[in-house]
């Protein structure tokens, strides 16, 4: 549907109070995060979480974006693999606080951006270069299970990259190995926050981000690729009724 001049204009304006909002909270949030490095991981992520609750209530009052999530009682206690579809930078904020303690999977160069990846950095994520496949796997292996026999939930994005919603990529079979090799289940996510927070622009387009949790699946019952095409299909049927509401 082609916008109007003036909802394009109310478009932009909001993108860029939210924007700024945005920054002033990943500066507070970063400058924080270095006076706070020394805590438990679970007392960290907790201040930082706050963070993360006032971008999303700041993202609804400005731009008008929801969220609903429906198969909570499917989470695990325990530890656990997650396996979403990765669509823009929303669900990296909101799966911090949904699922913490939790840890991601995430490329090292992040960490270099000034406030933003201070805080990333003392959130125990596992950072790995992508240009080094074979390295970033080992060190996927060494640091998830010292982090999932911790307790602590991972969360990695087969896709590798972001894609624009009703587009999902390939998966890779990292995050099932991971599972298996620790022996928890792996937890598939669908959502559709790419409809409302794309990946590409900087424009925010009001609505309801849809996240929906599947039942968890037993690490120990196939092998890698198998468990990643289980996820992968899963992702994909429930993508099919996100995406129709978005």
């Amino acid at each position: 549907m082609k916008l109007t001049r003036v909802q394009n204009l109310t478009l932009a304006l909001r993108a860029i109070l939210f924007n700024f909002g945005l920054m002033l909270i990943v500066i507070i949030l970063g400058l924080i995060s270095c006076l706070i490095w020394w805590l438990p991981l679970d007392e960290r992520q907790k201040i930082a979480t706050r963070g993360n609750q006032g971008i999303m209530i700041w993202l609804r009052l400005i731009c008008d974006i929801n969220v609903t999530v429906t198969g909570l009682e499917n989470v695990p206690n325990g530890p656990c693999v997650i396996l979403s579809n990765h669509q823009s930078a929303w669900e990296s904020f909101y799966f911090q606080w949904l699922f913490r303690p939790v840890s991601f999977v995430l490329k090292r160069e992040l960490f270099w951006i000034p406030f933003f990846g201070w805080s990333l950095a003392t959130m125990a994520p596992i950072g790995i270069r992508r240009s080094h496949p074979a390295g970033a796997m080992r060190q996927v292996f060494k640091h998830g299970q010292e982090r999932l026999s911790k307790g602590i939930k991972i969360v990695i994005y087969p896709e590798g990259t972001r894609n624009p919603n009703g587009q999902l990529g390939a998966f890779k079979t990292g995050g099932a190995a991971l599972a298996k090799l620790s022996g928890v289940p792996i937890l598939p996510i669908s959502h559709n926050a790419g409809a409302h927070w794309p990946a590409t622009g900087w424009l925010k387009y009001s609505g309801t981000v849809q996240v929906t949790i599947g039942p968890a699946i037993d690490s120990s019952l196939d092998n890698a690729r198998s468990l990643t095409d289980k996820a992968r299909s899963w992702i994909a049927s429930s993508l099919g009724d996100n995406i129709s509401k978005a």
